[in-house]
């Protein structure tokens, strides 16, 4: 039993969080060993948008839950089948479980990974339904099959010092970038980003790095569409009245994009006089008239199976309202889903590390303590502009 102590944010029930004594962990899985697996000092660990979700009441979560699926840290144990991860290794997790084994894994579809979670294809740490991983918003965390899963930093001393960027390649970095390669943006795409939140940024941020030729980003928070602005983009101030494809012709000379990245889910709001309305179907039924004929549409934003918190009986049960007949008679594509995080990370380390994109400028970092983590979620709830990363144990500020 390891003498170090170990704490973690815990979800208490609606819009409540606190920091509190955890087990420390242990290379197990329930009863069976896990000698596959390995136990990390947390160097960095953030607060995501889909944290938000459980923590606003909007999923069924249960109290306990502790949270955080964004994972950067030191390797301080190997279970005994490990092989090529090492301790003292400096790496980033994959928010997705995977056994590395199965049908899906073997196709690089590691979002949905057969064997980690009895319930549904798909795991990932500290999240509801998601097989009952511990989450990693703590000072240490377990991570099985660690082989697979972990992406080592060729140096460490470097890694440190853009870990600010690196600490993103866990999720939202790696999310934002699917989603426009979803969207089938490239070089010259004209595309449009729905919603600023941390994805949000970081999609518009691989748009650019994708060769888009604009970037739109639309939000209802002015200090998200400065940070937009900030690394280029044009914005679209969704509170504001007025048809969203007249602003769209007013920055382009066209009324539809090339490529439409929601990054928004379950949670949208009806544009104009009308902002403060959940209208969760919004932004797929946006993208569908919004997107040129032919055109595709990436949805990492989160759909949910169940939202108790929603405003009718169908969005309670995540059927939503879509007009599709209009996605098909454009022959839109769509491509829905977690992210699967392995068949983009390495490349986007890579981006970092030769400074081909500040992402942790683009999304704006803020390093908070463990301490302070029940009120970067207040903050991040009330709309910061700002992507809140946990440095448990002070390695980074």
């Amino acid at each position: 039993m390891s003498t170090h102590a170990n704490r973690g944010v815990i979800y208490q029930g609606n819009g409540t969080v606190k920091v509190d004594v955890i087990p420390f962990p242990e290379l197990a899985i329930g009863k069976r060993r896990c000698d596959h697996g390995v136990i990390l000092k947390v160097v960095t660990t953030n607060i995501c948008g889909s944290d938000q979700h459980m923590v606003r009441g909007r999923t069924t979560a249960p109290t306990g839950l502790v949270l955080g699926h964004e994972i950067t840290g030191e390797v301080i144990e190997c279970g005994r089948d490990v092989e090529f991860i090492k301790v003292g290794d400096l790496v980033s997790v994959p928010f997705n479980i995977a056994c590395g084994r199965c049908r899906n894994c073997k196709e690089g579809k590691t979002g949905i990974c057969l064997n980690v979670n009895p319930a549904r294809p798909g795991a990932a740490y500290g999240y509801v339904d998601m097989g009952g991983w511990v989450g990693g918003q703590a000072d240490y965390v377990m991570v099985p099959y660690a082989d697979f899963n972990l992406l080592k930093f060729p140096d460490a001393d470097q890694a440190r010092e853009k870990i600010q960027s690196l600490t993103l390649l866990s999720d939202i970095f790696p999310t934002g970038f699917h989603g426009c390669v979803t969207a089938g943006v490239g070089p010259g795409s004209t595309v449009y980003i729905a919603g600023a939140g941390p994805v949000g940024l970081a999609a518009a941020a691989s748009a650019h790095l994708l060769g888009a030729a604009c970037v739109i980003v639309g939000d209802m928070i002015e200090d998200r569409l400065n940070q937009a602005r900030s690394f280029g983009c044009e914005t679209i101030d969704l509170k504001q009245e007025g048809d969203i494809q007249d602003k769209i012709e007013a920055i382009l000379g066209d009324r539809e994009v090339d490529a439409f990245v929601d990054c928004v889910g379950f949670e949208a709001h009806a544009c104009g006089c009308n902002h403060h309305q959940e209208s969760p179907a919004v932004v797929l039924n946006s993208a569908m008239q919004m997107t040129r004929a032919g055109g595709q549409i990436g949805i990492p934003g989160l759909y949910v199976t169940e939202d108790p918190g929603a405003t009718d009986d169908a969005a309670k049960q995540g059927s939503l309202s879509m007009r599709f007949g209009l996605g098909w008679a454009k022959s839109h594509s769509l491509h829905t889903g977690q992210c699967p995080v392995m068949k983009y990370h390495r490349q986007l380390m890579q981006a970092i590390l030769f400074d081909k994109i500040d992402i942790a400028k683009a999304v704006n970092v803020q390093m908070i303590s463990l301490d302070q983590a029940p009120q970067g979620y207040a903050d991040f709830d009330g709309g910061a502009a700002k992507k809140f990363v946990i440095d448990p144990h002070k390695m980074v500020s």
